[in-house]
């Protein structure tokens, strides 16, 4: 964002600050000052005015003037072909020494006398304005004949180039800046006086009207105006050549101007692009092209712009003369910002000020460019505006004086508080007391939050000012309930890694097309990312199992045939909730080849690899389950029980995922980190006397589950049986659509060794209990 203090001080008196306090300030206020330029005049150029022009005798190209330099009138030879009887221009006079270092004498030209130069804006080391000779006019404000150029603020100025952050978008104005300084200053923004009068003038409803669906989030506002002799002033021509810009016309360089000052964003377009044939009423069109973005259209659907991106070329104000409509207009940065990810099309320069939030008083622009027209020219302003506007709520940050105290570290005057608030722009006439009610305005769209009050609070003040405080060191307890969270955390990788797994770690984000496919749900569309990092890391992840797969396939494709990984991460819901993961994963040899296996290591299975995971996290059951995505095997997949809660889910990767990854046989389990146990082990008395065991093997439906088996036994078994589980299961044409699952009990007592008959009585009890229940008994 380039300023200058001139075209500063026009929005805020800063005339009693220097330019090198004035750079500190804004470098204070977080606005880095990324460069400085001084332009200084060199003496003895001054003021004049040509009071006749006749062509050379003897030079087609020149022509003699005469010009009152205001304690004389002297005659300059002069190749300018702008130059003229009755414009004021600046006159480099005898003795000066130009900036190049040429020294202004008088000399003949073709045999012309000629005393001084009449000078172009690069002449004096000023940017080039336009081709020849300034010309100058009381845009620049008061000057006499005669007086030194750079005894004007104008022309002895400085120019400042300020390095914003993205979010800063409110700060791409010079009264964006000016309010900044405003709060640093404390003095007021000035308010640019306009005086408008729409009593006899003819009415713009009469030549323009505007259709629309819906406001498709954004803020329209129209004028119309019949441009006749319209001259840009120098003052705009100078200022735009500082700030390195142009544009094809006078009325586009006006509007780019206001834009430049105001911050809202300006377009012109011919009234007679929107015109039928020789009807006088122009149709303006609000409508969503084909890739959604809001755009202003003919009747006929001719597109005129996208608004906040480009215009097209054909509807641009290319004649000086003629009906003009002016268009100010504003659209959410956030809403612009998503749909260009989205969409990516054509730009044009105002996209970049749109992208980070323009002016949304869009009066305040499209007055003032009207106020310059009118001054400036001949032209006739058509009374009233179409306009059209959002249905938008502020934001309301709550904050108590107290709170703002504890986060600064160091107490603020609240009348200070208020006054700073209020110069940003900051509404806080809601508040009473202590407590501060703060409505946030529009440009601000980067304060969501207290902590953001808070850091606009520190700014403003200065971290410089704000006095320092030594450390106060207590000893307190520090087991809290993150330090648990962290040593559960520690624990439960080191566990894995014990058994042999790497630790993974990617990125939070994910690609959003490959997460679909496999039929993971994705952030909701409003609390998707704006701006993500990578087209393949487009929203949150709501699942570790595709980074791991990928990572698996990367291990894979580097020539290792057995692949152990683990991740424990942030994973988040369409809601954008969060929580934390653990996922193993295992893929290929269970061993390294060796002399043992002959050099052919077995494959991972179900079984070892549920072993595995069991080695980490502990005792668990396994369920049957169905995955609501695509990545597993139909038929080996399970729940992963923990007292009696699913913590999770455990499968094999589909064959067809396999492929895709260019994998072996792998199997995976995705955890619930937050269920994992993670209890104080408590002591408990084991018995001192053997344990015994005992196997049946039932005879049972092949339909009945293990779990209806299990379930049933728990409720039955007496007190000697202190666990039990599956050892077996077989099935053959004998049994048909029966088969037979061994069970093994263990037995034991605190107080003596069972004895056989002990142990048939318990086997008794579990039989009787089974064929009741169930229906089945033994083999």
């Amino acid at each position: 964002m380039i300023v200058t203090k001139s075209w500063l001080n026009e929005w805020i008196d800063i005339s009693d600050v220097s330019t090198d306090d004035l750079c500190k300030t804004f470098n204070a206020i977080g606005l880095e000052v990324d460069r400085v330029e001084s332009y200084s005049v060199p003496n003895k150029i001054i003021f004049g005015r040509v009071l006749e022009c006749e062509r050379h005798p003897d030079a087609d190209k020149l022509s003699v003037c005469k010009v009152d330099i205001g304690t004389s009138i002297r005659q300059i030879v002069c190749g300018a072909a702008n130059v003229r009887a009755g414009i004021d221009v600046v006159v480099a006079t005898v003795g000066c020494t130009m900036p190049g270092g040429m020294v202004i004498k008088p000399v003949k030209l073709r045999g012309v006398e000629s005393e001084g130069m009449i000078c172009s804006a690069s002449e004096i080391g000023l940017p080039e304005v336009n081709k020849g000779i300034m010309e100058i006019d009381d845009s620049i404000g008061e000057y006499k004949l005669g007086q030194e150029v750079n005894t004007h603020p104008i022309f002895s100025d400085d120019l400042i180039e300020i390095e914003l952050t993205a979010n800063r978008g409110d700060c791409l104005s010079i009264r964006g800046v000016s309010r900044d300084l405003s709060a640093a200053y404390g003095s007021p923004v000035r308010k640019i006086a306009i005086k408008q009068n729409d009593d006899k003038r003819l009415g713009i409803g009469r030549i323009l009207s505007l259709s629309h669906e819906s406001d498709h989030n954004v803020n329209l506002r129209y004028k119309a105006i019949d441009i006749k002799d319209l001259k840009l002033p120098f003052i705009v021509s100078l200022r735009l050549a500082q700030i390195e810009e142009d544009r094809e016309s006078d009325i586009m360089s006006l509007m780019l101007y206001v834009t430049h000052s105001s911050g809202v964003i300006l377009r012109a377009y011919e009234h007679s692009y929107f015109k039928e044939n020789d009807d006088k009423m122009a149709k303006i069109e609000l409508k969503k092209d084909e890739n959604g973005f809001a755009s202003i259209m003919t009747h006929n659907n001719k597109k005129a712009s996208t608004i906040g991106i480009i215009q097209e070329e054909e509807s641009k104000v290319h004649c000086s003369e003629g009906v003009v409509l002016i268009e100010a207009s504003y659209i959410p940065p956030d809403v612009i910002s998503k749909q260009m990810l989205e969409n990516k099309v054509e730009s044009g320069p105002l996209y970049y000020r749109t992208s980070r939030g323009s002016e949304p008083e869009l009066n305040r622009g499209l007055d003032y460019c009207l106020s310059l027209i009118e001054t400036n020219s001949d032209s006739t302003i058509y009374g009233g505006n179409i306009e059209l506007y959002d249905n938008y709520e502020e934001a309301i940050v709550s904050v108590t004086k107290s709170e703002i105290d504890e986060i600064i570290g160091a107490e603020i005057d609240k009348t200070r508080i208020t006054k700073l608030l209020k110069n940003l722009g900051f509404n806080t006439s809601k508040s009473q007391g202590d407590s501060y009610v703060i409505s946030i305005p529009r440009y601000r769209h980067d304060i969501t939050n207290k902590q953001d009050v808070v850091e606009e609070i520190v700014r403003m003040v200065g971290i410089d000012n704000i006095e320092s405080k030594p450390f106060v060191l207590t000893e307190d307890n520090r087991l809290e309930d993150d330090y648990f969270w962290y040593k559960k955390r520690k624990d439960y990788r080191h566990k894995a890694a014990s058994e042999g797994f790497f630790e993974s770690i990617h990125f939070v984000f994910d690609e959003k097309k490959v997460l679909n496919n496999y039929g993971f749900e994705t952030l909701e569309e409003k609390k998707d990312l704006l701006n993500p990092i990578a087209k393949t890391l487009d929203t949150l992840r709501p699942t570790l199992l595709t980074g791991l797969l990928k990572a698996a396939s990367s291990n894979a494709k580097n020539g290792y045939s057995s692949i152990k990984l683990f991740e424990v991460g942030s994973v988040f819901s369409t809601a954008r909730e969060e929580s934390v993961k653990m996922a193993i994963l295992f893929s290929g040899d269970t061993i390294k080849d060796s002399i043992q296996n002959a050099g052919k290591p077995s494959k991972v299975d179900f079984g070892f690899f549920v072993q595995k995971v069991s080695n980490i996290i502990g005792a668990f059951d396994l369920e049957e389950n169905e995955t609501s995505h695509s990545l597993s095997h139909k038929y080996q997949s399970a729940s992963i029980m923990q007292n009696g809660q699913k913590i999770g889910e455990l499968f094999r990767v589909h064959p067809n995922v396999e492929k895709d990854y260019d994998l072996d046989v792998t199997y995976i389990c995705e955890l619930d980190f937050q269920m994992l146990d993670y209890s104080l082990k408590t002591a408990v008395s084991k018995s001192k006397y053997q344990a015994s065991q005992k196997d049946l093997s039932l005879i049972m439906p092949n339909t009945m589950s293990y779990k209806t088996v299990k379930e049933s036994i728990d409720e039955i078994k007496p007190d000697d049986i202190v666990k039990f589980y599956a050892v077996d299961k077989y099935s053959d044409e004998e049994l048909g659509e029966n088969v037979s699952l061994t069970i093994r009990f263990i037995l034991q007592r605190d107080d003596r060794t069972l004895e056989e008959e002990d142990i048939t009585s318990a086997m008794d009890t579990i039989l009787d209990g089974l064929n009741k229940k169930l229906g089945i008994g033994l083999r």
